[in-house]
């Protein structure tokens, strides 16, 4: 049972001094409660008419190539789901890149993509880094990793959570490095590191928690950025705070939240995706894991709506958590002059 060994059943992976590596899989900082019936969820869903989706998802405009070819300072552009492309201190980083029609182990079953794609895969800059956050189908797509690798000539360096190396070397992806949380590596330029957060993992049956999941701190001389991965809200973001500071730019999902009882460890809704961008003191945060693949109840394209009563609730303007179409792309110090931005997110 893949990192399950020894004759009691030890896993690979436990260490009594990381309170994180349990004696059966990987476990979260702050609530490690069962997870609730996913039958009862599945029969909930089965007997409940929900309404329609727009299969457009998500808004879309075209990817303006040039502004990839040449960007100005901190620029993050949004290809859909989770996967962003950040282009900081002449590198170029993509974080969790999933470009397959769908987020499944088979190309005939599970949640398939809404709308197309912003641009092709081929008409990406070369990536110089890849942040995976955790090994559910929708953040690691091993079709996506490995064309970025082939596109790229084998350059770019691919960083996952621990356990998650083998899985990729055996699709002939090279230049892996796995990482525990708060470890750092230097790329180029960039310190990057990997943080926790509040979530679980498994690719099938048998493999729950036996691989980490995490969000990915990128510092560079002058600007930092933290996109979070999956996470239940918890005290992880304080303390990310208080270990590494202010983060500028904050990558949050906001979508998959719905029904709360099944989903409220696993995904933050709207309200707590805010109090994470307060928790981070972040200049600003962009949405992120919503309007791409239906992974939950809630109608794909609500998450925003609820994101704008969550800021009106905090009494924080749209600016400090605005929501991107895909393929849009927001350049921060643009940001910072035009729209006269200054740090509301930690004011009460």
């Amino acid at each position: 049972m893949g990192f399950l060994v020894g004759c009691a059943g030890t896993f690979k992976y436990y260490d009594p001094n990381l309170p994180h590596h349990g004696k059966t899989g990987f476990l979260n900082n702050y609530d490690n409660s069962p997870k609730p019936s996913v039958m009862k969820w599945y029969w909930q869903r089965w007997t409940t008419d929900f309404p329609e989706e727009d299969p457009a998802g998500a808004p879309m405009v075209p990817v303006n190539l040039e502004t990839l070819k040449n960007p100005r300072g901190l620029s993050l552009t949004w290809l859909g789901h989770s996967s962003v492309l950040i282009q900081m201190d002449g590198m170029n980083i993509l974080t969790d890149p999933a470009f397959s029609e769908r987020a499944s182990p088979v190309s005939f079953a599970g949640p398939k993509r809404y709308g197309n794609l912003p641009l092709a895969v081929n008409e990406l800059p070369a990536i110089d880094v890849v942040v995976v956050s955790h090994g559910h189908y929708d953040h690691l797509d091993l079709t996506s990793l490995r064309t970025i690798f082939d596109l790229n000539g084998g350059r770019t360096r691919f960083l996952v959570p621990l356990g998650n190396k083998a899985l990729l070397e055996s699709k002939g992806i090279r230049n892996v490095q796995e990482m525990d949380w708060w470890e750092s590596l230097q790329v180029g330029i960039l310190k990057v590191t990997f943080t926790p957060a509040q979530h679980w993992s498994a690719r099938s049956l048998f493999d729950r928690n036996e691989t980490l999941w995490g969000g990915w701190m990128i510092a560079g001389p002058s600007r930092q950025v933290l996109y979070t991965g999956d996470t239940g809200y918890s005290k992880d973001f304080q303390d990310i705070y208080q270990r590494l500071g202010a983060v500028d730019v904050a990558l949050i999902p906001i979508g998959a939240y719905s029904p709360r009882w099944f989903m409220k460890r696993l995904h933050v809704d709207t309200d707590e995706a805010v109090q994470i961008h307060r928790d981070l003191h972040a200049k600003v945060s962009l949405p992120v894991h919503w309007g791409t693949f239906k992974l939950s109840d809630e109608l794909m394209t609500e998450p925003p709506e609820k994101l704008r009563e969550s800021l009106q609730k905090a009494k924080l303007p749209p600016s400090v958590f605005p929501v991107m179409k895909r393929g849009e792309t927001f350049q921060f110090e643009d940001a910072v002059v035009n729209r006269g931005f200054k740090n509301e997110s930690v004011q009460n």
